[in-house]
């Protein structure tokens, strides 16, 4: 696009937000940790804020602040009052969720847009029991696509994973990397490009959109993918609740009926399936780049290894108070999938 033509374009995007921000009667601040040129802050959260403005007539909008805390304090963030809305990446803090792991899974075969609204009706149905997000309003849930396996050298099978340096985000993604033998590394997602331009690591178990919005298409050239992924990342969006109880009640009644829940989490499934095609294109085009896919060898390898963490899942989230089979088999039937 023409420089001049975009300044213009931008100043005008300013003036119309600083317009908007002064006739809303609330402004919600959003917290975000993730590069500014990923999907989350390019689309989603500037998307649920059109929604907020549209549904509330503008009485409400919001702004978002980048990295004001690392991601695993996000939720503290909210809980606090520091900021009113933010995203939690559940696989960051072990203990303190684990209902979300059943949506983590590896090998389910369905798109992050599916997934994420099913997720929301899990939620609703059986993991709301849990009361895992204690304290803030849950607003939405989303997964990204299916999480697989981006390197700085080649992998060709999956027995040239054993022995490799992985930095993995936790939860089954972890499980998933410590049953194909890797070590494990924990790295939030925004250290990720330091820690393998650095060599701290050979790889990382990542979304796909992960080629474009954290930049491994220059670090992890190499891109190897099984059906179904090795994991599906979970989100939570989450409110302060003085913030949302301080809301007139027909504002708080508008944004429940047509941007909270079920609208919120498709939107979020929908952009990451829409970044994890264009970070496919992007892999293709991008010189030094390859793509692997599973072998039916390594397919057959890693159908055990799925059952495996599958039952310690349910183990774990049954362990909970909850009925962890039927639960999954709830999420999983509205898929279309066993």
């Amino acid at each position: 696009m023409n420089k001049s033509l975009l300044g213009t374009l931008t100043a005008l995007s300013l003036v119309a937000a600083s317009t908007a921000h002064a006739e809303a009667e609330h402004t919600l601040v959003f917290s975000s940790w993730v590069p500014p040129t990923h999907n989350i802050n390019t689309q989603m959260l500037p998307k649920i804020i059109e929604m907020i403005e549209e549904a509330t007539d503008g009485r409400v909008t919001g702004e978002v602040r980048l990295g004001i805390a690392p991601p695993p304090a996000q939720m503290d963030l909210v809980l606090d009052g520091a900021v009113d809305v933010a995203y939690v990446f559940h696989g960051y803090q072990p203990g303190r969720f684990v209902g979300y792991k059943l949506v983590e899974l590896p090998g389910v075969e369905t798109t992050a847009e599916a997934a994420s609204v099913a997720y929301w009706n899990l939620h609703q149905n059986h993991l709301a029991a849990l009361d895992e997000h204690r304290g803030v309003k849950v607003i939405g849930l989303h997964t990204h696509g299916p999480g697989q396996l981006h390197t700085n050298t080649k992998v060709e099978s999956l027995a040239e994973v054993s022995g490799l340096k992985l930095r993995m985000p936790g939860g089954v993604a972890s499980d998933a990397g410590a049953a194909l033998g890797a070590t494990g590394i924990q790295v939030p997602a925004p250290k990720v490009y330091e820690t393998l331009s650095s060599n701290a690591a050979d790889g990382v178990m990542m979304t796909i959109d992960s080629r474009q919005g954290f930049r491994l298409t220059e670090v992890a050239p190499h891109y190897y993918e099984i059906p179904g992924g090795f994991f599906r990342g979970s989100f939570a969006y989450i409110m302060n609740e003085d913030v949302f109880a301080d809301l007139p009640e027909d504002l708080q009644a508008a944004l429940e009926e047509k941007v909270f829940g079920e609208p919120i989490s498709r939107m979020s499934g929908a952009v990451w399936d829409e970044g994890d095609a264009f970070s496919i294109q992007l892999t293709k085009d991008t010189e030094g780049n390859t793509i692997t896919q599973a072998s039916a060898e390594d397919i057959a390898v890693f159908a055990p290894i799925i059952e495996d963490v599958t039952a310690k899942v349910l183990e774990e989230v049954g362990a909970k108070g909850i009925d962890a089979a039927t639960a999954l088999a709830s999420f999983r039937s509205e898929l279309g999938v066993k």
